[in-house]
């Protein structure tokens, strides 16, 4: 009897064994031996030596300071106003350069050796102008193209010169024609002008 019952737990548990093995979701296997995604740095501003304009925001950590510690935005003057001490110069200037002005602010007779972390949150917006079904200021991207931005703004007009386009960065007074071939990054704050087309 026992060797009997025995034979049949065996038995049972070989073939919940296989079961289990064969009836597994063929997903669910894929899920698991799928390689993670990588992503495209390229396709990213460079953050090391981005320089900061007006509507961009960032986040700003003082190291056991959480009352000076938040999230700020570039104001339309180029700062950024930062308890106890004020406003903080940011525009044409990247995090490593506010971060150590913060720091040495705060240490001068406020903190004690501060330490302060500077990060780009989000990014200014892009502006696309001229012949697009709706011009205007739309929110940046990593990977933002001519094509991609055309695309944010519903598509060219009949009118619309669908082989070129005219890019500005900021700061620059004058801007440069592109062919819209080129799969060139556009940047945070670039304004981009879709000219009309000439039979």
């Amino acid at each position: 009897m026992t060797r009997r019952f025995l034979l049949a737990f065996v038995l049972s548990a070989s073939c919940l064994g296989a079961c289990s093995s064969i009836g597994a979701p063929a997903a669910a296997q894929s899920v698991m031996d799928a390689p993670a995604a990588a992503v495209d740095a390229a396709a990213l501003p460079s953050l090391s030596d981005y320089t900061l304009g007006a509507a961009d925001k960032v986040r700003i950590l003082v190291y056991n300071e959480p009352n000076l510690s938040g999230e700020f935005l570039v104001n339309s003057n180029g700062m950024i106003s930062v308890p106890l001490i004020g406003d903080v110069t940011a525009l044409n200037r990247t995090t490593t350069q506010i971060r150590a002005d913060i720091e040495t602010r705060l240490s001068a007779g406020y903190l004690r050796a501060p330490q302060v972390s500077v990060d780009v949150l989000t990014f200014r917006p892009f502006y696309i102008l001229g012949e697009v079904n709706k011009p205007g200021d739309y929110p940046y991207s990593a990977g933002l193209t001519a094509l991609k931005a055309v695309a944010t703004a519903n598509g060219f007009t009949y009118r619309a010169d669908k082989k070129n386009y005219y890019l500005k960065h900021p700061g620059q007074s004058e801007e440069v024609k592109h062919p819209m071939s080129a799969d060139m990054m556009l940047q945070p704050g670039d304004t981009v002008r879709i000219a009309e087309r000439y039979f």
